[in-house]
């Protein structure tokens, strides 16, 4: 099982902590089993978090990070701080033996007190960015992104942007099936807006649990691959077009049909992935009047064209969603 361990310093900021947590540990594979064992280091003792609002005693400490297949630096709530003895030199040795390390928000200023971002573009918060490039200033510092993977080191930006990058490893290391399950399950939508240069996972962008739009968004999914019009769709609702309107920007921030091209986007995603289809047979199969609509729709979405998309995730995702 992949192993994540998350390093928790002192003053470590408790959303950034949790964020890993959580999102990793929602992922399931197709089996139901858990895709993740997630594990809390931190050097010797307790911690505080949220600049002292509370306490941490992890139940590991930074020998765990020599185990881990992907290391995980939340921010701290003091950026500037030094690191702790021995931080620096574990993360180095965990990278020297290929494991792979993220940062979140400003966690990245912990990232590069280690040297391994020298060289590398990265991004962080956009209120610390100026403050990064200054302090290290052989870190190429993108703050209008949502976050950067460069392969085996990969930064977020701050607050929700933590669980983009996370529902983009899960992304590369388990397909889109399993990162979809993640996302709805953490109720995040993927589709966001941006001008990153980097590939993010397109998803549907989910209800909340319990949500009237919940059987709908279900129907919808499941018939993607017909001509449907608003109308059509406000009638399997039972409400009228107004109303549904406006209980889809209540409930999944966009509309019923800028869903449904979503929804049309993921399928082809899946069949992308998962079968050797022509283009030709995939856009009929998602619901696309035409191969040209198809692919128009997926560039503006994905941001590459279906055969790209196909020869960078049709096997096992390697190598996909690295910043250029």
């Amino acid at each position: 099982m992949h192993t994540v361990a998350v390093l928790a310093l002192d003053q470590v900021i408790p959303f950034d902590l949790s964020v890993p947590i959580d999102t990793f540990g929602w992922a399931r594979l197709p089996d139901g089993r858990p895709a993740y064992r997630v594990r809390v280091c931190s050097p010797p003792g307790e911690v505080s978090a949220g600049a002292g609002v509370f306490e941490v005693r992890a139940p590991h400490g930074l020998e765990a990070l020599a185990d881990a297949d992907t290391i995980i630096l939340p921010g701290v709530a003091d950026p500037t701080v030094p690191l702790p003895p021995g931080v620096a030199e574990a993360v180095c040795a965990a990278a020297a033996n290929g494991t792979r390390i993220a940062s979140i928000c400003v966690g990245a200023f912990v990232f590069a007190a280690t040297g391994l971002l020298d060289g590398w573009r990265a991004t962080t918060h956009w209120i610390a960015a100026a403050d990064l490039a200054a302090m290290y200033p052989k870190v190429t510092v993108d703050p209008n992104v949502l976050y950067v993977d460069n392969g085996q080191f990969l930064t977020s930006a701050g607050a929700a942007a933590a669980m983009d990058m996370c529902l983009h490893m899960i992304r590369k290391d388990h397909g889109s099936a399993v990162a979809a399950h993640a996302a709805r399950m953490s109720v995040m939508p993927l589709e966001r807006e941006g001008g990153q240069a980097q590939f993010i996972v397109h998803d549907l962008p989910p209800a909340p649990a319990g949500g009237t739009l919940e059987p709908l968004l279900a129907w919808l999914e499941d018939h993607c691959d017909r001509d449907l019009t608003l109308d059509e769709i406000a009638a399997q609702a039972r409400m009228s077009s107004r109303t549904l309107n406006r209980r889809f920007r209540e409930q999944t921030g966009t509309t019923p049909l800028q869903w449904l091209h979503r929804a049309r986007v993921r399928r082809a995603q899946y069949l992308l992935e998962t079968t050797p289809y022509p283009v030709e047979r995939i856009a009929a199969q998602a619901g696309f009047g035409s191969p040209t609509a198809f692919r128009e729709r997926f560039r503006r979405v994905v941001g590459t064209s279906p055969q790209a998309y196909r020869r960078s995730f049709r096997s096992t995702g390697e190598g996909a969603g690295r910043a250029s």
